[in-house]
């Protein structure tokens, strides 16, 4: 037998069902390579051809009210409304109306809307009423209302700027969703060239091997881009899961890989055969890495459960992501490494990275000191009253953030908020709200549109009964203008609102707006329109946030619960993560600053789900040598053995949030990128320094509520590991 055979076979005890596979895999491991190789080709090809979602109000609920006006109003008028405005400057009135034909006729555009729709402008502008007629033309500057068709904003924002004249200007939400898409890919692509050289420097530093990261590089790559390519089958995805979603699979997921060719190098390193090193090695740490990957599974599951679907849509891209990620590890890595083995053993150089694990004997008390691990040791009552003092102040900060809901948190670039900025100078920065009503009680119409009329910041309403007038029959009325306000059975009221987005005033406004109708309507009229949308998406979201924390921790605390067979250690180590979570996500309350709720919801997910493996590697490692080593060894010890992979692992994940936040100028995407960077560097700290200082304030707990646990007792000597000792698998 081999040297090393003996404890071989004895770790192999209990994984024969992978093994076979393995073996399996590992004889075809050519074809396997093709495949992979093949799959990953066709993904990437394919991921030119997903459709992206660049309108965050389309992942609103159907049972939410606006979206419910929404789509009664599409089904029963011919056009919706304004999602785009242009203004044309030293025009006159004949211009300005052959202008709005030349607008009319870019493709993507629905319908334009301005003022000869409201007016007769054959008529002397001067004795039209000023407040309809100073709101489309004033100055000589008008103003036009534009709906564009969903999907062909970038079409028709450039169709649009094409027929401008100097001095125009374009704005609203359709020319950001324009933006958005036209940039969606090419950040993606930027934070990649960021992340990657990253990437390779922290696997050549933590690895001896010049060739082997790039092994790791093509498991998970391959698996990016397989995933990706995917998303052809769906309807579409946002530009949230297609600009997130591929840096955060491989960032979370190479530790799976390093697992791996770890134990097949310590297998190697024992005298056994390649082939059957990485049989055992896939074989063995198949169980390993599908507990790691089930805790971040199930992390990303909770997002599917936010009716808010933009979490639906990033947790499918993520669960299917991990799982791919997890295939190819277990499959395609094994066969990949034994194809390039001559590479990889010919690239072998010198470990760069630093022991943070070497021991020596203390000569004054002949205690045994493990580098960083007690050299951290020695701060645990520091470390733990630090974070005692600060988890509470923190959890009530992270609850007290001010939030921006919707596409507010879209940054704009100078050139367009300048233009925005010089329609509002002329025009003002109204938003138009639509209120839907049963059709056929003009006087009761009439009513409302008055009644609206009185509402603070509403500064105009247009409807049936202010425009033709409540008394004259809707028979007598052309059909052009009757269509713009009663269609399918509903009357449509349109206001005009000069509130900012996603304000208290804005959203004071739609509540006072609902209010109104429903006393006029009850239960029949709807509200559809942005400060509607963004109203609904706070309410969704914001009842998101207990449903998804409940569903994250209580899944992971399963897995733990399983995984440790602890009542304590679950507890522990998601308070541990948690705490890190709070803390990270305070930062905003204390700096005064805004935060998207989106990223806020996303993140405090993404974190728990990705950042508690730390604590998982260091607990393993903890229960493992308490059962030969005093607490203080013990603890010292495990600190040691994980630090160097918590490190590397850590610095990876932030560094794809430091992509993300260099490369986006979606502030939504951005400062998920900032939340995520500091979430896992406080997760990293918290897990080095807390986590270890809570294992050793709670030992005799653990020791009690733990099956099995079989901790050494305080009077017994140390026990030697053996052939075990300094082994990878530890």
């Amino acid at each position: 037998m081999k040297p090393g055979g003996t404890n071989l076979a004895r770790e192999m005890e209990g994984v024969d069902g992978t093994t076979a596979f393995s073996r399996w895999s590992l004889k075809h491991r050519r074809l396997i390579v093709t495949v992979f190789a093949a799959a990953a080709l066709a993904g990437a090809a394919l991921s030119f051809g997903v459709t992206v979602n660049n309108n965050l109000v389309d992942y609103l609920p159907e049972s939410a009210p606006s979206t419910v006006a929404l789509n009664v109003m599409d089904e029963a008028f011919s056009s919706a409304s304004e999602n785009a405005r242009v203004m044309a400057v030293d025009i006159s009135l004949p211009d300005a109306l052959a202008f709005k034909r030349e607008l009319a006729g870019v493709d993507g555009v629905a319908s334009v809307m301005w003022l000869d729709d409201l007016i007769d402008i054959t008529v002397p502008i001067e004795m039209a009423d000023q407040a309809i007629a100073g709101a489309y033309y004033k100055d000589g500057a008008a103003l036009y209302s534009i709906e564009i068709e969903g999907g062909r904003e970038v079409e028709a924002v450039d169709g649009i700027r094409a027929v401008m004249k100097p001095g125009g200007a374009l704005a609203g939400r359709a020319v950001d969703a324009a933006k958005i898409q036209r940039l969606t890919s090419v950040e993606t692509r930027s934070a990649m060239l960021i992340l990657l050289p990253l990437i390779l420097i922290m696997l050549i530093v933590s690895t001896d091997s010049w060739f082997e990261p790039l092994l790791y590089l093509a498991a998970i790559g391959s698996s990016v881009l397989i995933n990706m390519g995917t998303n052809i089958f769906l309807k579409d995805v946002s530009f949230i899961t297609q600009t997130v979603s591929p840096i955060l699979q491989m960032a979370v997921s190479l530790d799976y890989a390093v697992f791996l060719l770890h134990r097949f190098k310590a297998n190697r390193e024992r005298g056994v055969e390649a082939f059957e090193a990485m049989t055992e090695a896939a074989a063995f740490s198949f169980g390993s890495i599908a507990a790691s990957a089930a805790t971040t599974f199930f992390g990303f599951l909770a997002l599917m459960f936010m009716k808010f679907q933009i979490g639906a849509d990033l947790g499918l891209n993520l669960l299917k992501g991990v799982t791919l990620s997890f295939a190819a590890v277990i499959v395609f890595l094994p066969a990949l490494t034994l194809c390039c083995l001559p590479l990889l053993d010919k690239t072998r150089h010198r470990a760069l990275l630093p022991s943070f694990a070497r021991s020596k004997v203390n000569t004054k008390n002949g205690h045994k000191t493990y580098g960083v691990g007690s050299a951290l040791f020695k701060t645990r009552w520091i470390a733990a009253a630090v974070v005692l003092l600060a988890v509470v102040p923190a959890y009530l900060a992270q609850n007290a953030n001010t939030f921006i809901y919707g596409m507010t948190a879209v940054a704009d670039d100078e050139s367009e908020s300048s233009e925005a900025r010089r329609i509002s100078a002329v025009f003002g920065s109204e938003q138009p709200l639509v209120v839907l009503v049963p059709s056929g009680e003009p006087g009761k119409e009439a009513l409302l549109s008055d009644e609206l009329s009185k509402i603070p910041r509403v500064s105009r309403v247009v409807s049936y009964s202010t425009q033709v007038g409540e008394m004259i029959p809707p028979e007598m009325v052309p059909e052009e203008a009757l269509s713009q306000f009663q269609s399918g059975g509903w009357s449509r009221i349109i206001l005009y609102a000069d509130a900012k987005d996603e304000s208290p005033e804005a959203f004071r406004l739609v509540e006072d707006i609902r209010a109104a109708a429903e006393e006029a309507y009850p239960g029949e009229a709807l509200l559809t329109g942005q400060h509607a949308n963004m109203y609904d998406m706070r309410e969704v979201v914001t009842r998101d946030q207990v449903v998804v924390n409940y569903v994250a921790i209580g899944a992971i605390m399963l897995v733990l619960l399983l995984t440790f067979r602890s009542i304590s250690l679950p507890v522990l180590l998601t308070l541990t993560i948690q705490a890190a979570i709070w803390i990270n996500l305070s930062v905003p309350y204390f700096a005064a600053s805004p935060i998207c709720y989106i990223g806020y919801l996303v993140v405090s997910t993404v974190q728990l789900g990705a950042t508690v493996d730390y604590a998982i590697l260091f607990t393993d490692h903890y229960l493992k040598n308490r059962k030969r080593r005093g607490k203080r060894e013990a603890i010292a010890r495990s600190t040691s053995k994980t630090f160097g992979s918590i490190l590397i692992s850590g610095l990876i994940l932030s560094g794809a949030g430091v992509a993300l936040s260099m490369t986006s100028t979606n502030e939504i995407v951005r400062q998920m990128g900032v939340l995520l960077a500091r979430g896992t560097a406080l997760s990293f700290l918290l897990v080095v320094f807390f986590l270890p200082a809570a294992c050793a304030l709670l030992d005799g707990l653990v020791r009690r509520t733990t099956l099995g646990a079989r901790f050494l007792d305080k009077s017994a000597k140390p026990i030697p590991d053996a052939e075990t000792e300094g082994s990878v698998s530890e």
